[in-house]
């Protein structure tokens, strides 16, 4: 598994913190020292919480189960979005609608009404409505692609979340707990590690920081995969020979 060195973590950035006011104490031993008034993490943490985050990513991955990728804010919406479609995984980067998780089955009906729609929009069925009727339609169709386009293929709840920013995703990160969804956080100065059950102490406001990481559990789900895409192979041979 590729893991990034310190200085590659070092040159992204995702030492830096929050304003020393801004900080939660129960991050305490993940915090460097301070230095004009900002908190900077100890990467050293950061590696260790990072490896111990990869390995659960691919051994659930392994498994054949889903991990879904969540992150809301701008910074970190694109790179997550197309981190999650790399590996075949659900995400949601628009904004989390209360009840995503905790009230799945009335989420799934809205995503098969957006299939219904998208199947009527190319198999010819809407020939004979009016222009003004198939622009509404389309524009529903995109409004309901937008925030739920990257959990459409979601037909049970995922085994874990993945989450940028747990102070800003907590209504993702309740829903998680009430239904035992395991957590993997990226976890800034200004939040509380014990939210998740595996808290990765980082900068998580700047891009290249958000980046780094992303693309390490991103690798780890990745071999994960080509594991149980191997073992698969290896016990067909075994039963066909």
């Amino acid at each position: 598994m590729e893991k990034p060195t310190y200085k590659e973590l070092l040159d992204a950035g995702v030492h830096f913190g929050h304003l020393k006011k801004k900080w939660n104490p129960k991050m305490a031993p993940n915090i460097f020292m301070e230095r004009k008034g900002i908190h900077i993490i100890d990467l050293n943490r950061t590696i260790e919480n990072l490896d111990r985050a990869a390995n659960a990513a691919k051994q659930i991955a392994r498994s054949g189960r889903k991990i879904m990728f969540v992150a809301t804010k701008k910074q970190a919406r694109d790179i997550v979005a197309d981190a999650a479609r790399s590996v075949g995984m659900p995400h949601v980067t628009e904004r989390w609608l209360g009840g995503m998780m905790t009230n799945f089955s009335t989420i799934r009906r809205s995503i098969k009404k957006m299939q219904t729609i998208d199947r009527m929009l190319n198999d010819g069925t809407l020939e004979s409505v009016t222009k003004k009727e198939r622009l509404t339609l389309t524009r529903e169709r995109n409004k309901l692609e937008k925030v739920l386009g990257g959990i459409a293929n979601l037909n049970r709840i995922p085994a874990a979340m993945f989450i940028v920013d747990i102070s800003h995703e907590h209504i993702a990160i309740s829903e998680a707990h009430k239904l035992g969804i395991r957590t993997i956080g990226m976890v800034d100065t200004n939040s509380d590690p014990a939210k998740v059950d595996f808290s990765i102490p980082a900068n998580d406001d700047a891009s290249k920081s958000i980046g780094i990481i992303v693309k390490t559990i991103t690798a780890a789900i990745k071999e994960g995969l080509e594991e149980r895409k191997n073992s698969k192979s290896e016990k067909k041979e075994a039963t066909a020979g």
